[in-house]
């Protein structure tokens, strides 16, 4: 039997197809919407996809090349280390002047110093002193790299330097925490001891045995100094 259903649940033919004709028009209208934003924004969203993806390529590009410049760097300046410890001094000084003169980052800073280091292995106090302090100077050295400096001079200047060049030279390491603050401070201490100012020196031996992040080679080496100092 044939379900009867009430008019108002009936659609006419007239309902059903305006009915179809708004579900059209409103695709039609999406679509329509759709080709509008496009044409408004289309060119900038391909611009930004196209950046993008250049970027990454860019980016991974730069990474691959950035790597093995760093392992081409790092095997020239493992080379020059070699050449110096066979005692080419010549060809060794050659390939750090060329790390260098490229300005390779860490590399570069890094064969400044090894530069001094072949001087004094060669003898050339003055020499090497002079390259250390230009790199202190430079103000686009590595910091870190400046304190290794400062410490080396100071190390060779402590014996016969002014006692105001040296003090200038490790006063902001050693006010400062740092890696080599301690050391900057033990100089200092050698420097009274070698002025005759026993307590001064014994005063700064014993803040440095109050340091936390004291090493157990340097605190062995500050105690024996304060048992030779407390029998003055």
């Amino acid at each position: 039997m044939k379900k009867r259903v009430s008019k108002a649940e009936e659609k006419s033919d007239l309902e059903v197809f305006q009915d179809r004709f708004i579900q059209e028009v409103d695709e039609e209208l999406k679509n329509e919407n759709l080709v509008i934003f496009w044409k408004k924004y289309g060119l900038y969203i391909v611009a930004a996809v196209v950046l993008i993806l250049t970027a990454t390529v860019s980016f991974e590009t730069f990474k691959a090349l950035h790597e093995k410049r760093n392992q081409t760097w790092s095997d020239k300046y493992a080379y020059a280390l070699s050449l110096q410890l066979q005692g080419r001094y010549e060809d060794s000084l050659k390939t750090l002047e060329e790390i260098v003169e490229q300005k390779h980052e860490i590399y570069s800073d890094l064969a400044k110093i090894q530069i001094s280091n072949i001087y004094f292995d060669e003898g050339d106090t003055e020499k090497a002193v002079s390259e250390l302090e230009n790199v202190i100077n430079d103000k686009n050295m590595n910091e870190k790299l400046k304190d290794i400096s400062t410490i080396k001079i100071a190390s060779y200047k402590l014996d016969t330097a002014p006692r105001e060049e040296i003090e200038a030279l490790l006063k902001t390491l050693a006010s400062t925490e740092n890696t080599w603050t301690n050391i900057a401070k033990e100089m200092l201490a050698m420097l009274e001891i070698r002025e005759g100012n026993y307590a001064e020196a014994r005063k700064i031996y014993e803040e440095i045995l109050s340091s936390p992040s004291l090493s157990d080679v340097l605190r062995f080496r500050v105690q024996d100094m304060l048992s030779v100092l407390n029998n003055e």
